[in-house]
């Protein structure tokens, strides 16, 4: 059988040699200088990152740094995986060689740059603050509301089943006791306009369940960084943020805790990327 494997399958393809032949690094070459601290098609500030964690580095695949694919870092993901299982079970020390595996990204165009290193176990983050800041344009947040919500069990997976019935993948989410927000994935259905009959179905599939509103023409904006240091990250976020007068309208902190995302009109994100970057990076 043959099988295409789309974007990002050459980078799956060597990470997976690489592992299978026990080697220490694989070389994956761009366009750009490395993983920059963000899109320098709106920031031209933006500069490499020297090194990265694998979780650091999924994350800004998923939510929009185009120099990596999601999948491609998939191998380096199931390593550390493995790795921890195996030091959770035996008292005695990892064996050398794949603790050490890395991908370095670098630039076909600018041979003398050392490019950066996305490594398979966790780097110390003692010193970093942020790492990389995301855009994600042309999200669409959700927010449903019930007040059958609070004090219950099984309403969330009610939820997430009309979104499995539909079809439909989730980005972020956040919950309080009566309400839900979620943001839904543009790579679905969901990017074409959801006032028409999808949006229709989506309301019909919560009646009597719960009210739903849409907020299309969004953006996430993701601050990648040092979990030891997610208040200090905040407290200068948001001193930026007040001072543009801007309200993020939704926040949430994924599973592992490297990963801030803000969701904010998507008029103001570019706004937003720019003087953040030039508090962290300048």
């Amino acid at each position: 059988a043959i099988t295409t494997l789309g974007r990002g399958g050459s980078d799956l393809t060597a990470t997976f040699i690489g592992m299978a032949l026990g080697i220490d690094e694989v070389v994956v070459w761009k366009d750009v200088d490395g993983v920059l601290t963000t899109d320098p098609r709106v920031c031209p500030e933006a500069i490499p990152i020297p090194l990265l964690s694998v979780d650091e580095a999924s994350e800004l695949a998923y939510f929009g740094a185009s120099v990596l694919h999601p999948q491609s870092m998939q191998p380096l993901l199931e390593h550390q995986k493995r790795r921890m299982l195996e030091a959770a079970s035996s008292s005695s020390s990892p064996a050398d060689g794949m603790d050490n595996f890395r991908v370095r990204v670098r630039n076909s165009y600018n041979v003398d740059a050392p490019g950066s290193v996305i490594c398979a176990q966790k780097k110390n983050a003692s010193d970093s603050l942020l790492t990389s800041i995301i855009l994600k344009q042309g999200v669409n947040m959700l927010d449903i509301v019930s007040t059958r919500m609070l004090g219950q069990y099984g309403f969330l997976s009610k939820v997430f089943g009309v979104f499995e019935e539909l079809e439909i993948s989730v980005d972020v989410v956040a919950t309080s006791e009566v309400s839900v927000s979620v943001t839904l994935d543009i790579s679905k259905v969901w990017a074409r306009d959801l006032k028409n009959e999808e949006l229709e179905k989506l309301e019909k599939s919560f009646e009597g369940l719960a009210t739903v509103s849409l907020h299309t023409k969004r953006t996430i904006l993701s601050l990648i960084g040092n979990p030891e240091r997610s208040n200090e990250i905040l407290a200068r976020t948001f001193a930026v943020l007040t001072e543009k007068g801007i309200n993020p309208e939704m926040i949430s902190k994924g599973a592992n805790k490297n990963n801030i995302a803000m969701i904010v009109p998507e008029e103001l994100g570019e706004e937003c990327l720019q003087a953040l970057h030039q508090t962290f990076f300048q």
